[in-house]
């Protein structure tokens, strides 16, 4: 990798709006901040808690500790990690949150394009993420906001969580690879346009997922969901399909759409 800010430990400068501060967390208490909205968002039992020590050490080696704050008050962040694949540097994003009362702001994409900001000036071609494809507006985020691609599917990665907005459900995921100099992100980004993709396949999830989620007479349902679109996705990655789309409608229900992806950026899905 060229050199770059990362060879100073110096991180870009996120980019700020009049209400909202993006910034690096680098103190003990700023860390201690970020773990008291990781448990108020995901409510996980102490085991499953991210500590104190994880952000302080990826500040340290190559990650991103980003704080969103109105005034002296955090109110999300964004933390992430550095990994190698195939010997390319890589940033893993591994957690975002935003408080309650702040969502549909637009919080979470001022996050993520901060990250993506110190990430090529300090010289990265690609973020990483997971995300839960029961998740809709999650979903939309990251396939149709960001420009996120998605070609690997990880059958219960973490194990079953704490979390009640898991549902008790294996923790499914697919992988968001966020090629950030991609002709379908700039192109997404800075001219506000997609590329046409041709549908080879669609995987629907229903409107309805997070009432099955939350009941214990639908869970159920949400299990056998889960299980269909799995075995969809593990099907067509099979085929080489990426995710390159998302639909919603107006009933709620948002709708994958895979096809074959006309860029080369490839090392992420190597072994």
């Amino acid at each position: 990798m060229a050199a770059s800010k990362a060879d100073t430990g110096e991180i870009a400068k996120p980019a700020t709006s009049p209400q909202f501060e993006i910034r690096r967390c680098t103190q003990p208490e700023e860390f201690a901040a970020c773990v008291d909205l990781q448990k108020e968002v995901w409510q996980f039992a102490d085991i499953d808690i991210v500590p104190i020590r994880m952000f302080a050490v990826a500040d340290k080696i190559g990650g991103q500790v980003l704080g969103c704050y109105e005034g002296k008050d955090l109110i999300g962040f964004a933390l992430s990690i550095p990994g190698s694949r195939s010997g390319h540097p890589y940033l893993h994003s591994h957690m975002l949150a935003v408080r309650d009362t702040y969502r549909n702001k637009g919080i979470g994409q001022k996050l993520k394009l901060a990250q993506r900001d110190d990430a090529i000036a300090r010289g990265f071609e690609l973020m990483e993420w997971t995300f839960d494809p029961l998740e809709i507006k999650n979903a939309y985020l990251n396939i149709e906001k960001l420009g996120a691609i998605a070609r690997r599917y990880n059958i219960n990665q973490y194990g079953y969580t704490s979390s009640p907005l898991q549902g008790g459900l294996p923790t499914d995921r697919l992988v968001a690879e966020w090629w950030l100099k991609s002709k379908r992100v700039t192109g997404l980004l800075e001219k506000g346009t997609r590329p046409t993709v041709t549908p080879l396949t669609k995987i629907e999830v229903p409107g309805e997922i997070y009432a099955w989620k939350a009941s214990e007479n639908d869970r159920d349902r949400a299990k056998d969901l889960q299980k269909k679109n799995r075995e969809r996705f593990l099907a067509a990655f099979a085929q080489d399909q990426s995710v390159l789309a998302y639909e919603r409608d107006s009933s709620g229900k948002g709708t994958f759409v895979l096809g074959n992806w006309d860029e080369d950026w490839s090392y992420a899905s190597q072994p």
